[in-house]
């Protein structure tokens, strides 16, 4: 019989912390949270002093009752539930049950925390147990109250004002508001033309092999030509002309080089964000996705010799690395790379965030020593990917700086009149040897060129001389990626919420991810401007940081969380009840347009529909005129496929639900198709064994996944297929499913099967949009903050 029962949070992470512990100690898993707010409203009471009801989440109670039995056995209990704040609430919870129960009378309780799931790491924290914070316990409970109170305020009023099943959220909102006002600043870009100047020149490289390179117009007349400076195509073809005449044999002398040497010196190891957005950029992968995989790598894999943690916890915004692990990459950078690559002397980072919690490290691997080629065959092809970035990205940290010789070559064709080659070349690799970070939205302007060998007097041949024709471009539509930056540059959210904030921006239909970038919705359109406008202080960028500063404060110990909540509290009710009084669903649901109604005369209106935006008349319904947004209707657009059916031409065509391809012979024929291909799953149908469940869309707008051999094949489901058997019934597959009971969970399609397990605590990516504050109905979810 165990003496000690340890808890953590996830059945995978248990497993591994058995391998470590010896037979005194049993380790259970509580599945995340153990209880949350009651899902009513008044679970928060602000006239009681935010006196909060709590309630036991159903799908873990049975997680609860084997807890509570198997304490009865055991001596004292040891928490080793995450090491952060939601981690240290979950621990808190699960005391103020079992206490309730009187499971813990006369028996020892004792946090523990560790960043890795190492042997060392595992037994070193359960010989330093301490108390669980109050200071953490209370920084969550604060944010947990803020949210719920937002959530069960703001969004039942968006239900009265736009439409039912909308969501505002503390954190949430402000995104939104992120990406509308980029939606903005695209649709109001005027372009601006403006034309350069370039001569491709060639000359022999260090082999002796001709190459060609480009030199720019730098200067004319004696000016300098900045980027806007020619403006027209005719003062262009007069300077191209002039860089032509000046090189009257055939080649432009090379009046002047300048060679610069620079360092490059290696990036931080990864934090949250920057792990997320590497992932996005290097290997295209989704901020959940990153999350999942990363809680996978966390926990532990078997690479033969029992269940090991590859990387250390994955929620922080610390750059901080342990003196072992650097002292460990420091020995595999000699031995692998030799001491060139080696500094004298080890490099530490210090963080940008002015809350990071510098105690937590960076995330990195566990060990250093294991080269990702070690465990390949031991990973699936996401997991391998994500810890050879981890693994790279740290040990180059731990390199010496990149030698970079930069060139820059001037051809003088006359006084006043110059052109300018540039490039860089590598003169020591340095860290680029293991590792080079990624950049957002890189242009042409940013790449790097190499230059031949080039010295004053050299006369490179002119190939060409060009004036190129440009226009300024608006700035681009965010990414997963670039928008985690901008919300951390703002201080906006904590490192395990980006994930749920992204998810639910979409969720709700605000925001949607076209070529990974995110578009606004007419729904988010309109739901952002009627925050901007009637909620300004609470989507500000700037409150919003403070209100994230307040809180980290409450986890130090410097500010009582009451007053905070309380301080937030007045006003926003205030104004909730004012807003309700004084704003009218039509007010927020359309907006004036300067042009007449070509029915009545009366003015125009863009307004929201149950389908998007159209534009109406405001004398509605004495006058029942509309017109799709983009304009007049269209006429339908011929394509070169035929019809299936009667081989008439199809038809680009518009429609109540969104554009489709249609017989050009309706209505004789009423043949249809979507425009869109249907996005495929990757999983095999289970009824006929050829085709691909596909997710497509109904007429309505509807969801569903159904067979891509149809209509061979007429299976279909309403939600996402998991591509695991189902383990009673021996389904094929399984669904995923999420639901207000329950939470999300994987669900067996066969209606005759019960079957439902909870997604492990991992694919949950730490973080919900509910346990965010995105909605008011609380889940089984977890949104840590380191």
């Amino acid at each position: 019989m165990a003496k000690h029962l340890v808890i953590v949070e996830s059945p995978a992470k248990a497993k591994s912390i058995n391998n470590y512990l010896g037979n005194d100690f049993k380790v259970m898993a509580s599945y995340g949270h153990v209880r949350d707010l009651r899902a009513k409203e008044g679970a928060v009471d602000p006239e009681q002093d935010f006196a909060m009801t709590y309630e036991v989440i159903d799908r873990n109670k049975k997680h609860v009752d084997a807890i509570s039995s198997e304490l009865e056995k055991a001596e004292d209990l040891y928490l080793a539930t995450d090491p952060d704040r939601e981690g240290e609430a979950i621990a808190w919870h699960l005391v103020q049950l079992l206490r309730e129960q009187g499971h813990l009378d006369g028996k020892g309780v004792y946090r523990v925390v560790f960043h890795e799931i190492t042997k060392n790491a595992v037994r070193e924290a359960m010989e330093q147990p301490r108390d669980i914070s109050e200071y953490l316990v209370n920084a969550q409970q604060a944010r947990r109250a803020l949210d719920y109170l937002v959530g069960f305020n703001l969004s039942p009023l968006l239900w009265k004002k736009v439409r039912r099943g909308l969501s505002a959220g503390r954190v949430q909102s402000p995104a939104l508001r992120l990406i509308a006002e980029r939606e903005e600043e695209i649709e109001n870009f005027e372009p601006t033309e403006y034309w350069s100047v370039e001569a491709d020149l060639g000359a022999p490289n260090e082999q002796g092999v001709a190459t060609v390179f480009t030199a720019n117009l730098v200067e004319a007349e004696g000016k300098k030509l900045e980027k806007l400076s020619v403006g027209d195509g005719e003062r262009a073809e007069e300077l191209r002309a002039r860089v032509e005449a000046a090189a009257s044999d055939g080649t432009l002398p090379v009046t002047s080089v300048e060679k610069k040497q620079s360092k490059r010196n290696p990036t931080p190891p990864f934090t949250t964000s920057t792990l997320q957005q590497e992932a996005s950029r290097k290997l295209g992968f989704s901020v959940s996705r990153t999350m999942r995989v990363a809680q996978q790598l966390y926990e532990g894999m078997d690479l033969g010799e029992g269940t090991v943690g590859l990387i250390t916890y994955m929620r922080t915004d610390s750059v901080n690395l342990s003196e072992e692990a650097v002292s460990e990459a420091r020995t595999l950078i000699d031995e692998r790379y030799g001491q060139d690559f080696l500094p004298d002397k080890p490099r530490h980072f210090k963080s940008q965030s002015k809350n990071a919690q510098e105690a937590h490290e960076a995330i990195r691997p566990t060990s250093p020593a294991r080269h990702p080629e070690q465990v390949k065959d031991k990973l699936d092809k996401d997991q391998f990917r994500l810890y050879e970035l981890v693994w790279k990205r740290m040990v180059a940290g731990q390199m010496t700086p990149a030698l970079v010789d930069n060139v820059t070559a001037h051809f003088e064709i006359e006084p006043g009149w110059r052109l300018k080659a540039t490039g860089s070349t590598i003169a020591f690799p340095g860290f680029l040897k293991v590792y080079e970070e990624g950049k957002d939205d890189a242009t042409g302007d940013t790449k790097e060129s190499k230059l031949p060998p080039l010295a004053e007097g050299d006369t490179p041949e002119l190939q060409q001389a060009r004036a190129e024709q440009h226009f300024t471009q608006p700035p681009p539509r965010y990414t997963e990626a670039t928008l985690v930056k901008q919300l951390e540059s703002y201080g906006i959210g904590r490192p395990s919420t980006y994930a749920s904030i992204l998810s639910t921006l979409q969720d709700r239909g605000y925001a949607e991810l076209d070529n990974k970038r995110f578009f606004l919705t007419d729904v988010g359109r309109v739901v952002n401007r009627f925050l901007t406008n009637h909620f300004t202080t609470y989507v500000d960028y700037d409150f919003t940081a403070r209100l994230e500063d307040e809180l980290d404060a409450v986890s130090r110990g410097e500010e009582d969380w009451r007053p905070v909540l309380r301080e937030f509290w007045e006003p926003f009710h205030k104004q909730v009840a004012e807003k309700e009084e004084t704003v009218s669903r039509a007010e927020v649901t359309s907006e004036a347009m300067e042009e007449a109604c070509p029915k009545c005369g009366a003015n125009l209106e863009k307004k929201l529909g149950r389908h998007g935006q159209f534009i109406g008349c405001s004398a509605y319904p004495e006058c029942d005129y509309t017109r799709p947004v983009e304009g007049e209707a269209e006429e339908p657009e011929e394509t070169d496929r035929s019809c299936p059916k009667c081989e008439r031409p199809l038809a680009i065509k518009r429609g109540r639900y969104g554009k489709f391809l249609g017989c050009t012979g309706y209505p004789e024929c009423k043949y249809l198709e979507p425009l869109e291909k249907p996005k495929g799953t990757g999983v095999t149908c289970p009824e006929c064994g050829k085709g691909e469940i596909q997710e497509k869309k109904s007429r309505k707008g509807k969801t569903f996944y159904s067979c891509s051999e149809y209509p061979d094949c007429k299976y279909a489901m309403p939600n996402p297929p998991v591509a695991e058997p189902c383990p009673d019934c021996g389904s094929a597959i399984l669904m995923e499913k999420t639901t207000k009971k329950y939470g999300r969970e994987k669900v067996c399609p066969n209606k005759e099967c019960k079957f439902r397990t909870p997604y492990p605590e991992g694919d949950e990516e730490g973080a919900s949009a509910e346990a965010a504050g995105e909605s008011p109905q609380p889940v089984n979810a977890k949104a840590s903050d380191s």
